[in-house]
């Protein structure tokens, strides 16, 4: 038994909780290799992860919450402070999905030690069970660092969002042949070096399909195919928080139309003074 917290609806506190904390575990993400798909979504604060926690192998915290939450440009200016809030925000919030945490843009780049630095803090600070981190061939070294310490990698092929500014925008990857043949040595290298998973991003489908086949850890397409090995989606893309939706998302919801009328309906009787009434008010006994 181990103590975390749950969210009380009845008050909205966080209130410590026994429960039994059997998470899954990185020997049972590399068992669904081939077999039954992996689902991860993203998830930044406890409410989600409580919501989505039942539904879920794999939550994770990525430096998506820096347009998501923060309202920024790209990802580039999220800090390991962030991702530190937010995981542990969600690791209370969850008992069952592995939470996995992005190293953001230059907490690792610079050498495997720095990786290891970065990547150690944040286990601390969150209790989140590894980390992910973009990049092909030249992050094989530090993944093999990071692994060999203890650290589980998950690493990010593809669309890498972190360089951005390199990639010129967010279109699809490998549509020549040399870009192709890139995006399958870069997720072999990783595979090679001891990663667990992979996410593959925006790429065209015959290049998920064959890092899926010839790779050992198992693959997360977001903008891939259904062959890999699992699927992940930015939650609030999937719940159709935003007017804009990426061709590789199917949106589950209308939650932007339902908040926003939500609030419309709380601002009239607010207007007309039919909110608060008699049940949401304290009278004399």
């Amino acid at each position: 038994m181990s103590t975390t917290f749950t969210i009380d609806s009845s008050t909205s506190r966080a209130t410590p909780v026994s429960a039994p904390m059997k998470r899954v575990t990185v020997p049972a993400v590399r068992k669904r290799k081939g077999a039954e798909p992996l689902v991860m979504l993203t998830a930044y604060t406890v409410r989600n992860a409580q919501l989505f926690d039942p539904h879920c192998d794999l939550l994770l915290v990525g430096d998506s919450l820096g347009q998501v939450i923060y309202g920024l440009p790209s990802t580039v200016p999220v800090t390991l402070e962030m991702m530190a809030a937010h995981g542990a925000a969600v690791v209370r919030g969850s008992y069952h999905a592995m939470v996995v945490i992005d190293m953001p843009f230059g907490s690792y780049e610079a050498s495997p030690e720095k990786a290891f630095e970065s990547a150690a803090w944040l286990l601390k600070q969150t209790g989140a069970a590894a980390v992910k981190l973009e990049g092909g061939a030249a992050m094989a070294p530090t993944v093999k660092f990071l692994v060999d310490r203890g650290i589980p990698v998950m690493g990010h092929v593809g669309l890498t969002p972190q360089a951005v500014n390199m990639l010129g925008g967010y279109g699809a990857r490998g549509r020549t042949q040399e870009e192709a043949a890139k995006i399958i040595d870069d997720g072999q290298a990783i595979d090679r070096a001891g990663a667990f998973a992979m996410v593959v991003e925006g790429v065209v489908e015959p290049i998920a399909i064959e890092l899926t086949r010839t790779v050992e850890c198992v693959t997360i397409g977001i903008g891939a195919s259904a062959h890999c090995d699992g699927q992940v989606l930015v939650a609030e893309d999937m719940l159709g928080l935003f007017e804009r939706t990426p061709r590789f998302v199917k949106r589950y919801g209308d939650m932007a139309s339902f908040v926003s009328g939500c609030a419309e309906a709380y601002a009239d009787e607010v207007r007309s003074r039919a909110f608060p009434g008699p049940a949401q008010t304290y009278q004399p006994k």
